[in-house]
């Protein structure tokens, strides 16, 4: 069986810093795309940040020069270094990735973490 587990959200000031985790595991031949999604209270879920397997990486435009995301294909891990959180970024954010796996290796499914609060105290 094929999971993502994040780990690093928590309770921080306005002004400070997280560093989020996200590890695949199981039978994975291949991880194209990873991204981070949020969905604060009463919201949509959206996109915060996305990379591909190559290192190419898209942000949303309220995250843009506050936050990093980058991935180590070795470790099937992706992370998200969020600098200068604000109140507004408070939220559960959801890893997410698009993997083959050994036994199918052609087809690609997309697969969701359970989610990592972050909570921005003002």
């Amino acid at each position: 069986q094929v999971q993502l587990v994040e780990s690093g959200g928590g309770l921080v000031q306005a002004g400070g810093f997280l560093r989020l985790s996200c590890a695949a595991s199981g039978s994975i031949f291949r991880i194209n795309a990873m991204g981070w999604y949020r969905q604060a209270p009463g919201k949509q879920r959206e996109l915060v940040a996305a990379i591909t397997r190559g290192g190419s990486t898209n942000y949303a435009d309220s995250v843009k020069a506050r936050f990093t995301i980058s991935r180590d294909n070795a470790k099937n891990t992706v992370y998200l270094q969020m600098n200068s959180l604000k109140p507004e970024d408070t939220a559960v954010y959801y890893c997410n990735a698009d993997y083959s796996t050994i036994s199918i290796p052609y087809r690609y499914l997309e697969l969701w973490g359970q989610g990592t609060l972050v909570t921005v105290s003002s």
